[in-house]
């Protein structure tokens, strides 16, 4: 939803800048359907009026000279347009996102079916455990998990001040303040009281290797906080922790599952079994066929 539209464009104005921007877009790389997207945000236009190209004004939250200035930082600073409208879809929320967050991509979403499938193949009653959500960010996997499982208790931990802010923020537009509790802190670090006590540890860790960190896309690389990415010299510093601290909080049987990098999985997978506190570890592949996520039960 759009706060306030205290604008109208012209019909054939506004579409003569959707031609432009697509124009722009095409130039410069960038996908066409992120104009629509970008529309869409910002103005109170629909999916079928972008189709039918009708005659009436459409109501904005902005003008269109800064529409114009917004889609120039997209073009020529490749700033991200979730960036830009201060939003992205996720799951079924909207989530505020600020460059102090990363912005949620599909992939992570798929961490919340992976969740439900352990616990409807587990013995045990998951469902309404503690779950924690180790490097919270915009707060995506948190509010995914409250969502999943409604009678369960959602711990979330970031180590950034200002991604804490922001996942509160989401906290309470996505109604889940009653499930949800947030902690500063390094990874476990805040959570001493949940010792032996955690039914599911959930994680989008930084995960790139520092030499890698300026070959990623230039939206990436530029704009999003590179705490939340560089994973060290080879990617799996912070994942060597959750490896490690994991087992001291999990109950026997509980749920450690973690996003990673295309190509990481089977040394992850080593890890946990050189730790000797897991079992039943998986190398899941995402939807293209990638090795995007381990999970594993604790002992």
């Amino acid at each position: 939803m759009i706060p306030s539209r205290q604008y109208q464009i012209e019909a054939t104005a506004f579409y003569q800048w959707r031609q432009w921007a697509q124009a722009q877009a095409i130039a410069a790389d960038i996908s066409v359907s992120e104009v629509d997207w970008f529309l869409q945000a910002l103005t109170a236009i629909t999916p079928l009026a972008l189709r039918l190209e009708g005659s009436q004004p459409i109501a904005s939250a902005v003008s269109l000279e800064q529409l114009s200035n917004l889609w120039q930082q997209r073009v020529t600073q490749r700033v991200p347009v979730q960036y830009l409208v201060g939003k992205a879809p996720w799951r079924n929320f909207e989530l505020l996102v600020t460059p102090d967050v990363l912005v949620p991509r599909p992939e992570t979403e798929y961490l919340i079916d992976l969740a439900q499938n352990a616990v409807a193949e587990s013995d045990l009653d998951l469902a309404t455990g503690q779950w924690v959500d180790l490097g919270t960010g915009s707060g995506a996997i948190a509010i995914g998990l409250a969502a999943a499982f409604p009678e369960a208790k959602i711990h979330a931990v970031d180590y950034s001040k200002a991604a804490l802010v922001v996942a509160q923020q989401n906290c309470q537009v996505s109604q889940k303040n009653s499930q949800i509790q947030f902690y500063q802190g390094n990874w476990w670090e805040p959570l001493a009281h949940l010792k032996g006590k955690v039914a599911g540890m959930i994680s989008n860790p930084p995960y790139i290797p520092t030499e890698m960190l300026q070959n990623l896309q230039p939206e990436v690389f530029r704009h999003e906080p590179h705490s939340a990415l560089d994973g060290g010299q080879d990617g799996l510093k912070d994942i060597h922790v959750l490896v490690s601290e994991s087992p001291d909080y999990l109950v026997a049987g509980g749920i450690w599952l973690i996003e990673l990098m295309r190509g990481q999985g089977t040394e992850v997978a080593e890890l946990l079994t050189h730790n000797h506190h897991y079992q039943d570890i998986r190398i899941i592949n995402d939807f293209s066929g990638g090795d995007r996520y381990v999970s594993a039960k604790k002992v």
